[in-house]
């Protein structure tokens, strides 16, 4: 999987269009090509050097708006053989701080209108302008050789059930992720992807972004997921990538709009040649409705902070909804029980070239995250139906339910409860309970002007779950914590219960 001379298949496939005058980027500032982007990087990377011969992996922070910055930053500390941690000016000075302290960043590669948000984590960090001049770049002999296996990114976990872990990706796994999501989703040059996600997730820079450059198609950058503005913005797009939140206030736009608007927007989504959803279960409901609108069903995938994409449903063949469709060429997979040994219904683990290699500076959870032969576990219970097909339940830890002695799955008892039309948003979890172990508690956040009551719900729930299914307990909320990406906080939920 890498090069005769063991050098960076990332990096030999960036410089391969490094000459390109095609367009790679569109941001609110305008068009940059591939051959302008490649020359701010080497300048980014001739400042971070300082004179030495290469950064041999150490760590730099990106701190930089999502537009063409961004990309001229993240390339050119790879080119001086750095290692990125990305920042995000939503994460508040301490967050910020604890990356930097967690990661050992020394330098932080800043957009000036984002050097106050720094705070107190900027002091003692070496700070280099992402806006040097592309004068002072580094001629291409003098930059240095990197590996394939050398670390190219430190991601952070989402920390959705603890402290977020740097998962450390090395150049080939980053390439592999490249070629073979490009390869299944059909990325080619003659693609627009109109991206709208976080750049401090695997989401939205190695999913979305890297893939789309990686193919040498053209990527609009917009700075927020904004849902008028991502509409309006689709009628010249190709592709479109998303999480769940997103297609849900696209489709809350949309049902808001005039019928003129809402005819264009229509043709604007049938127009796609490809619109994917992730990083958490897309409600079947919301998959049909845009379905209904733009011809076809999103293609729902897998995909981990530690691994990338590893399953994913066809683009030419059937979708199966509420699954995460078929183990990439690249990916082995096995759904084990609590002794590792195959079953129906288990914990997915994961094996191939695109999974991480270690947890930074915490040895003891790297051994803990392997099985037996380099298998991965993910955390995640799951079944396979017979021709193939992954479907996810939960995360064991938080949405595996053991209540009465069953084990349930909270994301199929959520699937349900969303088909009751005054439910706007709901998360099940399991409140710690003497006599049942989990106690199943619904949290639902009502559609506008609803009058729904906790036994209302509870009874539609008993006309399409088993009775010990049914939630013992529902908890209004005006809405749900989530993360950057629109996964709900479930530790948070249960905090705020226990209060």
């Amino acid at each position: 999987m890498i090069d005769a001379n063991g050098t960076s298949r990332l990096l030999t496939g960036w410089n391969s269009l490094a000459h390109s005058e095609a367009v790679a980027i569109v941001d609110d500032d305008g068009a940059c090509s591939f051959r302008s982007l490649d020359s701010a990087a080497r300048a980014i990377a001739a400042a971070v050097l300082e004179q030495r011969r290469s950064l041999d992996g150490e760590r730099v922070g990106l701190l930089v708006s999502p537009n063409a910055r961004f990309v001229e930053a993240f390339f050119g500390v790879l080119l001086a053989g750095g290692t990125v941690v990305v920042l995000s000016p939503l994460h508040p000075p301490a967050e910020t701080a604890y990356l930097c302290d967690d990661a050992l960043v020394k330098t932080v590669v800043v957009s000036p209108e984002l050097t106050s948000t720094l705070g107190s984590a900027g002091s003692g960090l070496r700070q280099v302008s992402v806006s040097v001049s592309v004068g002072n770049a580094t001629e291409q002999g003098a930059l240095p050789a990197v590996g394939a296996s050398s670390p190219a990114l430190q991601l952070y976990t989402s920390g959705t059930t603890g402290k977020p872990k740097g998962a450390v990706l090395t150049h080939e796994n980053l390439a592999v992720q490249q070629q073979v999501i490009g390869e299944t989703w059909g990325m080619s040059p003659q693609d627009r992807l109109l991206h709208a996600l976080p750049l401090h997730h695997m989401h939205g820079l190695v999913i979305a972004l890297l893939t789309a450059l990686g193919a040498g198609a053209c990527v609009r950058l917009l700075p927020r997921f904004d849902a008028t503005r991502v509409w309006e913005e689709l009628a010249h797009a190709t592709t479109f990538m998303a999480v769940p939140t997103m297609y849900v206030r696209l489709l809350e736009a949309f049902d808001a709009a005039d019928e003129r608007t809402q005819e264009r927007w229509a043709r604007s989504a049938r127009a796609l040649r490809l619109a994917t959803s992730g990083s958490a279960a897309l409600p079947v409901r919301v998959g049909q409705r845009w379905a209904s609108l733009a011809g076809s069903y999103p293609v729902e995938r897998f995909g981990m902070t530690e691994v990338g994409v590893g399953l994913s449903n066809p683009v030419e063949g059937e979708r199966r909804p509420g699954t995460v469709g078929l183990p990439l060429r690249s990916v082995e997979i096995g759904i084990v029980d609590e002794q590792g040994e195959p079953a129906e219904q288990g914990e997915l683990w994961i094996r191939g070239p695109s999974v991480f290699s270690e947890y930074f500076g915490r040895p003891q959870a790297t051994t803990e995250a392997f099985a037996r032969d380099g298998w991965f576990r993910t955390g995640d219970t799951a079944t396979v139906d017979a021709c193939g097909y992954v479907r996810i339940l939960g995360r064991t830890s938080v949405d595996i339910l053991k209540s009465g002695g069953y084990k349930l799955s909270a994301l199929e008892i959520e699937e349900v409860l969303r088909e009751h039309e005054d439910v706007a948003e709901v998360a099940v979890v399991g409140v710690a309970d003497e006599a049942w172990g989990d106690r199943v508690v619904a949290c639902v956040v009502a559609r506008a002007g609803a009058t729904l009551d906790e036994e209302v719900l509870r009874t539609f729930a008993k006309t399409r779950l088993a009775v010990y299914k049914v939630p013992r307990n529902v908890v209004w909320f005006d809405e749900l914590p989530r993360n950057a990406l629109g996964k709900v906080l479930k530790p948070e939920l249960l905090r705020r219960l226990r209060s």
